[in-house]
């Protein structure tokens, strides 16, 4: 028996935070949840169904009392934001006349798309499309989210995969996908890719690391285990080995130095070669 969840809405309120937040009175609460499913629809309609892709992701939306903010996370924000604002004002009037209040405005870069679930999701849908091999497309994405550095990638496609009449679902996965652990960062998202034979869905998981490691990798280095060999804080830096910091042992082949006898008392100090040493 699967007990399966959506891994965005399983992290919601614990360590993921709200993607509309607001509060509203019982009467206007179904109102604001439609108005606010209709901006999503409509920033997704346009810059992901059509060109130019702005690649939006994800769209949070936060209601004070006189104004409705939209905040936009985008692969291409240029595209978003277009030439002097241009299109960002062009968007805020539309929103406007869409809702009906006074909307502002805002867009963020996402920084690395290879490993943000809902952009992988519609590249593969966009291949998947102009009738790309299924499988040369999940493997190309699985590898590129593990190059951008994430730990582990589940994608599912399922329909009529390459046209066939029956339809099945293919799995392609690389590393490990954590799903009923709460601190790991799973990113999840859901796509379609409509062909000529018929809707493939697409779901993809990207597990990015514990929530918090990711953030003081020189912090976890530094607080690693002494590896034996190592001399406490005096040891030497640098990428050496304990072999190369430890003095050489005589069963090694290597002859051990035995130190000079002290002068005796009124001697001179006269260089001694090393022949007068050895006889």
């Amino acid at each position: 028996m699967g007990q399966k969840t959506s891994p965005i809405g399983f992290r919601t309120g614990v360590t993921l935070g709200w993607q509309s937040t607001w509060y509203a009175p019982k009467a206007m609460y179904g109102e604001f949840l439609v108005e606010d499913q209709k901006v999503r629809d409509y920033v997704d309609a346009k810059y992901n169904r059509s060109m130019p892709k702005g690649a939006v992701a994800k769209t949070e939306i936060v209601r004070t009392r006189n104004e409705v903010q939209v905040t936009l996370h985008s692969a291409r924000p240029g595209i978003v934001i277009g030439p002097r604002g241009g299109e960002v004002d062009k968007l805020r009037e539309e929103l406007e006349n869409l809702t009906g209040r006074k909307v502002s405005v805002n867009v963020i870069e996402i920084k690395e798309p290879d490993l943000n679930a809902a952009l992988v999701g519609q590249a593969i849908a966009e291949q998947l499309g102009k009738r790309a091999s299924f499988r040369r497309t999940m493997k190309q994405y699985c590898e590129s989210a593990m190059n951008a550095g994430a730990k582990g990638v589940k994608i599912i496609c399922s329909g009529r995969l390459a046209g066939s009449e029956m339809a099945r679902q293919e799995t392609q996965k690389m590393g490990s996908i954590p799903l009923h652990t709460l601190d790991a960062n799973v990113d999840y998202a859901i796509s379609v890719a409509r062909t000529t034979y018929g809707a493939i869905g697409i779901k993809v998981w990207i597990y990015k690391g514990k929530f918090g490691e990711e953030l003081t990798p020189s912090l976890q280095r530094r607080r690693r285990p002494p590896r034996r060999g190592d001399e406490g804080p005096a040891a030497p830096r640098g990428g050496r080995s304990s072999r190369e910091a430890r003095p050489a042992r005589a069963s090694e082949g290597t002859p051990t130095p035995t130190p000079a006898p002290a002068p005796a008392a009124g001697a001179t100090d006269v260089p001694v070669s090393a022949e007068d040493q050895a006889s």
